[in-house]
């Protein structure tokens, strides 16, 4: 066998997991390859050309702190920012942007190729070479074999990719691009289990051929906006959307052809996102909704393909043709690339540890959509970690694990590798039980010096950290400090700005409490220093909402002790007297690590949970004993 090259680390795909993984390793100074099918797909965004959105973007602003490159990258990108939810609390705010997507990728290939200790290179891995239960490199389908102490797969939708239009099938992975035919064979005969699911994406259309006005325009907003801590805020240029509907004659047309959408008729075998439907299963989920909105989103400034955001379909051509013309402003769209789905294999995540790391075979990572998920940022978190995770392993360092309260990230992996996934995971604020703590906006607070700790985050964004860090301290002992008396003079200032007056002495901080009140109307009635935007912000939520974060910080403690309760890798759940057969079952598939991962098991009840407490007590106890 011809030896063609040897790493440290193997990173195959190079999509969002794929990039993020192989960055990761290389700036922690492991030798990394970064093995792709095409040079050209590198960071593709075959679907929808944005970042961020509810809880996505508290991903993509974790994965920055922790000195990862999307955001950055989705910042000189971007070609219109959006920030959600801002009529409801800070916690689900979420910032989204749309993306010059080929200029996006543009970015992303050059950052990677760029990397020091990191070599590109286009091939297609067929086999893994596995000894011993531990990954050894990857065969190519040429032939040649490359070698590494660790593997991370970040195949995406490519394994054994099926495109579906109409009845007509093809091989293929996004895009038409090639699919991975026989990389799934090599990991089940390693014992790896697959899945088989599903997702799809709408027409593009000819902007020249739709009718703006008959649309709703939806602008960026006016106010400057980033995902990445070390971004300069700055007021860009942007392209807006526009919002259309579909209505009764669209849905006649669908339901009169639904007996040809390949999920009706069995052409489709695998699994679909719940919360991204087709718009045939929306139609036959919601037969009483009159209309769907839709969003037609550009994909760049240098092209002239438009996405139809919420039209997910795999309908024959005629019939996309024709539903589309009835939708206001498209009347006479021209479809550039039609809609399709994509059936591809994946692996089931509950044969991972919380590293991502396959229990079966030492060494060997999975990230991303390979691991049931969908969208880019659940890829890029999960492609990071694995990335960090595979250096600590070659290096035989302990694992970097992020627990729920700390990050999205946490809950994400924690979701994937306890609960498993039968559909495409999406991650989404409600999944996260400690969400006030989890704001997009306080990521750098939460995850800065971890991500320092791990050799992740430079200099420069240290120092801008520290600075932040260390404004907010400095400001909020500045409010705590300041007395406020109910003289004439405060008095008279208050009802100058029009606000109610004070009975009692109150410090700056108790009087930023009321909802009426903010950091810069403090400093225009009392003549304090305005502060940088970031800081002024984060001291308002702190105060604001500090007696729920206070409750939340205290549910984390009392919860601490389950997780610190760690199970023997090779316990016996058949020997624990009275815990119950289903109880048994899961924990046995799943084989947490800790009492408190046991607890979030699907089928494993509170009082399960008390069972593993009182074996675990009597287990100390009798070495105890032997001990003496």
């Amino acid at each position: 066998m011809f030896i063609a090259g040897e790493y440290d680390i193997i990173v195959l795909g190079a999509g969002h997991a794929g990039v993020e993984a192989a960055l990761a390793a290389a700036k922690l100074g492991c030798r990394a390859l970064l093995a792709t099918l095409s040079l050209d797909n590198i960071a593709l965004m075959p679907c929808n050309p944005s970042i961020g959105g509810p809880a996505k973007s508290h991903l993509v602003r974790e994965i920055d702190a922790l000195g990862g490159a999307m955001a950055l990258n989705a910042d000189a990108a971007a070609l219109q920012y959006r920030l959600l939810n801002t009529g409801k609390g800070p916690a689900v705010h979420a910032l989204r942007a749309q993306e010059d997507k080929k200029f996006y990728q543009f970015l992303m290939k050059e950052r990677c190729e760029k990397q020091d200790g990191l070599e590109v290179r286009q091939l297609l891995a067929e086999k893994l070479l596995i000894e011993d239960e531990e990954a050894r490199g990857v065969v190519a389908e040429t032939g040649e074999a490359y070698l590494a102490r660790a593997v991370i797969l970040a195949t995406g939708t490519y394994l054994k990719g099926r495109i579906v239009i109409g009845d007509h099938t093809t091989s293929g992975g996004p895009n038409g691009q090639r699919a991975a035919k026989k990389l799934s064979r090599s990991l089940i005969e390693n014992g790896i289990k697959i899945m088989r699911f599903k997702t799809g994406t709408p027409a593009r259309l000819d902007a020249r051929s739709l009718d703006y006005a008959k649309m709703q325009i939806q602008p960026g907003d006016a106010q400057a906006h980033s995902f990445s801590f070390l971004t300069e805020e700055k007021t860009r240029e942007q392209l807006p959307c526009y919002l259309t509907y579909t209505n009764e004659k669209t849905h006649a047309i669908i339901r009169a052809n639904i007996a040809r959408a390949p999920m009706a008729n069995g052409i489709i075998e695998g699994v679909g996102p719940r919360y991204c439907p087709s718009i045939e299963s929306k139609i036959l989920r919601f037969p009483d909704k009159e209309r769907h909105q839709l969003f037609l989103e550009p994909e760049g400034w240098h092209t002239q393909e438009v996405y139809v955001q919420g039209m997910s379909t795999s309908l024959p051509i005629d019939v996309q043709e024709a539903f589309l013309h009835t939708i206001p402003g498209l009347e006479k769209a021209r479809i550039m690339r039609p809609g399709y789905a994509i059936e591809y294999d994946c692996i089931d995540p509950l044969q991972l540890l919380p590293s991502l790391m396959f229990k079966k075979v030492r060494g060997l990572f999975s990230a991303g959509q390979s691991n049931g998920t969908s969208g880019y940022e659940e890829a890029a978190a999960q492609g990071l970690m694995a990335g960090v995770n595979a250096v600590r392993y070659v290096r035989g360092e302990s694992p970097f694990i992020l627990s729920r309260a700390e990050a999205y990230i946490g809950v994400l992996i924690d979701d994937l590798v306890t609960k498993g996934t039968e559909e495409p995971y999406r991650m989404m604020t409600s999944r996260a039980e400690y969400r006030l703590l989890l704001r997009q906006d306080n990521a750098d607070l939460r995850l800065t010096e971890k991500g320092r700790a791990i050799g992740l985050v430079e200099d420069v964004r240290w120092q801008r950290f520290l600075a932040k860090k260390n404004g907010i301290i400095e400001a909020r002992k500045k409010l705590d400090d300041t007395i406020l008396h109910p003289s004439l003079e405060n008095l008279a200032r208050l009802k100058a700005a029009g606000l109610a007056p004070i009975r009692t002495s109150t410090t700056l901080a108790e009087l930023l409490r009321r909802p009426e009140m903010s950091y810069g109307k403090a400093c225009s009635i009392f003549g304090l220093e305005r502060l940088p935007s970031e800081i002024e912000e984060q001291i308002e939520i702190d105060i604001r909402y500090e007696g729920y974060i206070r409750k939340q910080k205290e549910q984390v403690e009392r919860l601490e002790h389950l997780e610190a309760r760690c199970l023997p890798a090779d316990l016996d759940y058949s020997a624990v007297p009275s815990l119950r057969d289903e109880a048994r079952e899961k924990l046995a598939a799943v084989r947490p690590l800790s009492v408190g991962q046991a607890s979030r098991i699907s089928g494993v009840s509170p009082a399960d949970v008390s069972v593993l407490l009182v074996w675990l007590e009597q287990e100390r106890r009798r070495r105890r004993q032997e001990d003496v």
